[in-house]
């Protein structure tokens, strides 16, 4: 075993041995509450019942937003991925990201092109896909597709890890198809790295999280959506407990309303990769 094999397996057990969950989801309280004013982007479940109890408005700090949609909206990737998407369809999810403010859409690469176009002069990012949704691509494969998607205009890489080889513990391997990725494209450029727990143990998930932090990637994500299961609040909180504050966390695969995408993010979810975006955000899932 080497150093850094050793060095996972200790990481892994300290985590398995200490691991903490985030606090119950439910909790309206802030511990020592010093009135920041950041409730609607730290507390945002707790905002969404004060609304439904009858509040007419929600107070808060200079730039965390405006109202509470406002706030989700820009914490979801409008998701359309499936193989027979339409260029209609396309049309009107890059017309409903400008207009709910969502911060992405993510579609497959063939439509980053057409995105661009539309989306152009809007806030909205592209972001697409490389090696989906098996993983099973070549490295080679995998860097050519995120060089092609980024020159095309997409803004982030959504890739899907090596499961196999995450599973036969080869982490270097992993690390190394992560980070080729990783450096394959500009710095602003960011790269997700889809996990896939549905096939994976604790363990696993605890070490696919730190290979990707280890290679550079900003983002770790729970599912392709086309896998067994999609996100868990147990492995969305157990993601962001083991890559700490400064990697994000997208969980993504069967949020369908606003109470699940609110507790996503209350139990560590800093983007959410839905298709039911719209109903998300409306309250009308």
């Amino acid at each position: 075993m080497s150093k850094d094999e050793e060095l996972i397996e200790q990481i892994v057990n300290q985590v398995l041995a200490t691991r903490r969950m985030r606090p119950n989801i439910d909790d309206d309280n802030c511990l020592g509450c010093d009135g920041c004013g950041h409730c609607i982007s730290r507390r945002p479940a707790a905002v969404a019942r004060m609304a439904q109890a009858g509040a007419g408005r929600i107070a808060a700090a200079i730039g965390v937003g405006q109202n509470f949609d406002c706030s989700l909206a820009h914490m979801i990737d409008h998701t359309l991925l499936k193989p027979n998407a339409t260029a209609k369809e396309i049309e009107q999810l890059c017309a409903e990201a400008q207009e709910f403010g969502f911060f992405a859409v993510c579609i497959n690469p063939t439509h980053v092109d057409r995105c661009k176009m539309l989306l152009a002069g809007s806030r909205v990012k592209i972001c697409t896909v490389v090696g989906f949704p098996l993983g099973a691509s070549s490295t080679a494969t995998k860097v050519f597709e995120a060089k092609d998607a980024v020159s095309m205009g997409a803004d982030e890489i959504d890739m899907v890890i090596n499961i196999g080889a995450l599973k036969d513990d080869e982490h270097g391997f992993v690390q190394d198809d992560i980070a080729s990725v990783v450096n394959a494209t500009a710095k602003h450029i960011s790269t997700k790295v889809i996990l896939e727990n549905a096939y994976l143990s604790i363990e696993e998930k605890i070490k696919g999280c730190l290979v990707s932090k280890a290679a550079g990637a900003d983002f770790v994500k729970t599912s392709t959506g086309f896998g067994p299961s999609g996100a868990t609040l147990e492995d969305v909180a157990l993601m962001r407990y083991v890559v700490g504050e400064n990697l994000g966390v997208k969980a993504a695969g069967g949020i369908r309303d606003t109470t699940m995408a609110l507790k996503m993010m209350q139990a560590g979810a800093t983007r959410i990769g839905a298709s039911a975006s719209v109903k998300i955000v409306t309250g009308t899932a």
